[in-house]
């Protein structure tokens, strides 16, 4: 053994680079390399990507196919939801339609029987306001015959004021003037107003009732008595009340 004191480390060195040799680095290939066609190598490597590629279209059939089947699944299933909604929505739309029109059907036939009683009402509500309409007509042509003749009985000479009406409505004035009057009424005027009798030439006739009167002058005849102008009255209150019996 050296003493490491008795050897210079120049000695050391120079026998330790005689000793170590330098090894050379191997870096590997970038590419792999080609394989002979037709080798075992090759066989694999092409079985093996025959394998894989048949793996991987299986599987995109395999997705494809179970992809499909959910996809028609899930339309199946939204599409029995829509077509229950609109399947309810239009049952429900042409129920109530049908269901309004049994109802009415329904209550036509039920108020039949109720559209005979509304006519029988409305024709005897017609009928009794028709009666009582003529029951009031013959109630006021009642009333003013007894007011004519009391009216008459007291004051005889109001029957002259429509012997002036008459005259006033002629033309002309005419010379000679005759009044028939019943017997009692030119009497009473007689008696009131005698100067009347002789200026009209006031005559009876007993044929006349009381309270009519008619004027005769040369030319015309004129019908001035209370039983005509009350005759006018009623037929201006039958044609307001009485329309229809009226036109007939």
């Amino acid at each position: 053994m050296f003493d490491k004191k008795s050897v210079p480390l120049s000695a050391l060195t120079s026998s330790r680079q005689a000793v170590i040799k330098p090894r050379l680095h191997k870096f590997p290939p970038l590419r792999k390399r080609r394989m002979a066609p037709g080798s075992p190598e090759d066989v694999l490597q092409a079985v093996d990507s025959a394998t894989v590629q048949a793996q991987l279209d299986k599987g995109f059939q395999e997705g494809l196919n179970s992809g499909f089947a959910q996809g028609l699944e899930e339309g199946k299933e939204e599409g029995y939801q829509e077509g229950l909604r609109l399947g309810f929505d239009e049952g429900v739309r042409k129920g109530r339609s049908e269901g309004k029109t049994q109802a009415r059907q329904q209550f036509l036939e039920a108020a039949h029987p109720l559209d005979s009683i509304i006519a029988s009402m409305e024709s005897f509500m017609a009928t009794y306001e028709q009666r009582r309409r003529e029951e009031l007509l013959q109630l006021v042509e009642k009333v003013t015959r007894q007011v004519i003749r009391c009216e008459l009985a007291l004051h005889p000479t109001q029957i002259l004021a429509l012997v002036e009406e008459a005259l006033s409505a002629l033309p002309q004035q005419p010379e000679h003037v005759k009044v028939l009057l019943n017997s009692e009424e030119h009497r009473r005027i007689s008696e009131a107003e005698p100067e009347k009798v002789a200026q009209w030439g006031l005559t009876a006739d007993p044929d006349l009732p009381p309270g009519e009167c008619r004027v005769v002058t040369d030319t015309t005849e004129m019908d001035v008595g209370c039983q005509h102008r009350l005759d006018q009255c009623m037929d201006a209150l039958k044609t307001t009340l009485l329309p229809e019996t009226h036109n007939e």
